[in-house]
């Protein structure tokens, strides 16, 4: 039941789900330990099926609160786009982080690695191949969720599960093409801190993608349900923010890593 209030505000109600995401992340975590050295899963299938049921409920009743329920109000609203802006300053600063590493080590290289970058005995990738071809796979997806919040702002939802769509597709795509690239690599995460950077940097990178494109799906799929309309719909704003953060982390990362560190 709903119990008005005198103020815009949400107090959210009692709800069992940060207990049982926090219990199956403890789960997770322990038992990828396990898994490392004795190669048993059994304990990781446990802990990423309660992960996935959290994650399911609770967005559910998030889109519940927002669609059927009214408590997303305006002062709700610009608070929670305050967190995400916030929320990708920190992101920011995390990548950041891995930037510094990388410029560090390759604009005053030590003796261990031979006074030159990249070390001795290190291939890096073509930067012309498959990283350009994954930039414009990048490029196109901002363009095409651009398209979709444009869509939905026009009330033209037709084109705006389309463009979504493409956006999704074009996202797999680029996780697809990564896994190709780390399966032809001449180098592993082992080897100097060109390998350690350069796998912390691209796969937290692809991380973040798959996340972006979970993200995105699920406003799809919220989208085909009727969730959204030309004045309420942060949830795929949220989506969109992630996504675009993501392209101009991929761009410093093509421009750094991939052609200027070559």
């Amino acid at each position: 039941m709903m119990s008005h209030s005198n103020h815009s505000f949400h107090l959210v109600n009692y709800s069992p789900w940060p207990l049982t995401g926090a219990l199956g992340t403890m789960i997770m975590m322990s038992s990828m330990i396990k898994w490392f050295h004795e190669w048993n899963f059994i304990y990781s299938i446990i802990g990423w099926s309660i992960i996935m049921l959290t994650m399911f409920q609770w967005w559910r009743d998030v889109s519940r609160e927002s669609t059927f329920q009214g408590i997303h109000t305006y002062s709700v609203a610009m608070n929670m786009r305050w967190g995400m802006i916030l929320f990708i300053v920190s992101e920011i600063f995390f990548f950041l982080s891995f930037f510094w590493t990388f410029f560090h080590s390759s604009l005053s290289p030590t003796m261990e690695l031979g006074n030159f970058w990249p070390p001795k005995n290190i291939i890096p990738f073509n930067p012309f191949q498959i990283p350009l071809l994954n930039t414009i796979i990048l490029i196109s997806s901002g363009i095409t969720v651009t398209w979709t919040h444009h869509s939905i702002l026009m009330n033209n939802f037709s084109q705006s599960k389309m463009s979504l769509f493409i956006t999704i597709i074009l996202g797999i795509y680029f996780t697809c093409l990564q896994m190709y690239e780390y399966n032809m690599a001449s180098f592993s995460m082992a080897e100097s801190v060109y390998g350690s950077i350069f796998y912390l940097a691209t796969g937290f990178h692809g991380l973040h993608v798959l996340i972006g494109t979970i993200f995105l799906f699920i406003c799809f799929l919220r989208l085909m349900n009727n969730h959204f309309s030309s004045s309420h719909h942060f949830g795929f704003e949220a989506a969109a923010w992630y996504w675009h953060f993501v392209d101009v982390v991929w761009l410093f990362l093509f421009i750094s890593i991939y052609w200027w560190g070559k």
